[in-house]
């Protein structure tokens, strides 16, 4: 199914798919995604709506596709030598104008993920099952280097530390999360629960 849905996706150029999902994100942050409809898309972006369903099926895959695709390109996992300099690269991925957006974004599709089912499975399959195997890359070439031991019962909560910082800045401290603020909990936190020095 996968597949089929590339296939399908191929027939748009890079530049049209971009331009139609950044129209997308445009209308979230406009509406909320329950008030989001393709009519609206299709408007937005003069689309027909049988295009859009015939290159995303729905709305939730068009809406996480459109997430997916705003986040920043390459190696999410790239090696760095170390376990801090691993962490300090995915935190320094976005700007802190863009990360501002994308925590605002998230916090409203957060709500609708509760009562929408689909969105929930658009949304593990396209974003959080691949951030969560960045994150085990990462967390695997620091047990291969000798960094953490691989029985480091605060492995497995690393994703939780990780978003619950990006997710409640606002929610605690009425803050945006901006890189420095994730690099300092990272160095502060997350790496002193693994059993690294953030000097290391």
């Amino acid at each position: 199914m996968t597949e089929v849905a590339t296939v399908r996706r191929s027939r748009l150029t890079p530049e049209r798919e971009a331009e139609l999902y950044e129209a997308v994100l445009n209308l979230l942050r406009e509406v909320g995604y329950d008030s989001l409809t393709m009519d609206a898309v299709a408007t937005r972006t003069r689309s027909s709506k049988a295009t859009l369903y015939r290159q995303w099926g729905g709305k939730a895959e068009l809406v996480a596709h459109a997430i997916r695709h705003n986040k920043p390109g390459g190696d999410h996992s790239a090696d760095t030598g170390s376990l801090r300099g691993d962490l300090h690269a995915m935190m320094a991925r976005e700007d802190d104008c863009t990360m501002e957006q994308n925590a605002a974004l998230m916090r409203g599709m957060a709500i609708a993920m509760h009562s929408n089912p689909d969105l929930l499975r658009a949304f593990r399959e396209l974003l959080i099952e691949p951030e969560m195997a960045a994150m085990q890359r990462v967390l695997q070439r620091a047990v291969d280097r000798g960094e953490i031991p691989a029985d480091n019962p605060a492995r497995k909560y690393m994703p939780h530390m990780i978003i619950g910082a990006f997710a409640t800045r606002t929610l605690l401290d009425d803050l945006p999360p901006t890189r420095d603020f994730l690099i300092s909990y990272m160095d502060a936190v997350v790496l002193p629960a693994l059993g690294v020095t953030s000097t290391t």
